[in-house]
């Protein structure tokens, strides 16, 4: 119930306060489980995917905003799950695993970090790994605008990829690799569309 009433509030403000436009909803799966990934620009990007898309979702966030009490109480009503950066963190693979196979949807941000290829950082494994280890579609999704009062904010929904080719529970290095440019190649295409 705290999950649907805070999707709808920050959705209605979302849309008020950032004159939100979203493009592509056809192309997210009305059923079934996917892996969401978008751009991280800003700390509004999970709740404005989140809040944007009817189906409920499990959002990946930094192990750090758990230290506060109440981010992580509402973060336990909310779906939101944390995950130990700079490392290989069994526990919570595990979990994303888990809700993949159970049809879950799963908000994963590849860069790992805000800004992070503009910090010529290099996007995360993790997505790749994921998808290929339970064959489940990627959606992209492209975050554009500056998060702030009454600009413009796009949202850009990109068509599925699939990487079910690859399936394998011990994917080699290269795949990932491959994959995770792959998908942040379409989340870049797609952050570089008219808005």
């Amino acid at each position: 119930m705290i999950r649907k009433i805070s999707v709808f509030f920050v959705h209605l403000a979302c849309i008020i306060y950032f004159n939100l436009k979203i493009v592509g909803k056809e192309n997210v799966p009305k059923e079934g489980a996917y892996i969401l990934c978008a751009n991280h620009k800003s700390n509004w990007d999970p709740p404005l995917v989140v809040s944007s898309i009817k189906r409920k979702m499990y959002v990946m966030a930094k192990q750090e905003l758990f230290k506060n009490k109440f981010i992580k109480w509402f973060g336990d009503k909310c779906c939101v799950f944390p995950v130990k950066r700079g490392m290989r963190d069994i526990e919570s693979i595990k979990y994303s695993l888990k809700l993949l196979k159970d049809g879950e949807i799963l908000v994963i941000f590849p860069e790992g970090t805000r800004k992070g290829l503009e910090k010529n950082g290099k996007a995360q494994n993790g997505v790749a790994y994921m998808a290929i280890r339970t064959g489940v579609p990627v959606i992209p999704v492209g975050i554009q605008g500056e998060m702030k009062p009454f600009r413009k904010v796009k949202l850009n929904i990109g068509e599925p990829l699939d990487f079910s080719q690859y399936k394998s529970n011990k994917p080699e290095k290269e795949i990932l690799d491959k994959v995770s440019k792959e998908i942040m190649d379409n989340i870049i295409m797609l952050t570089n569309e008219n808005i």
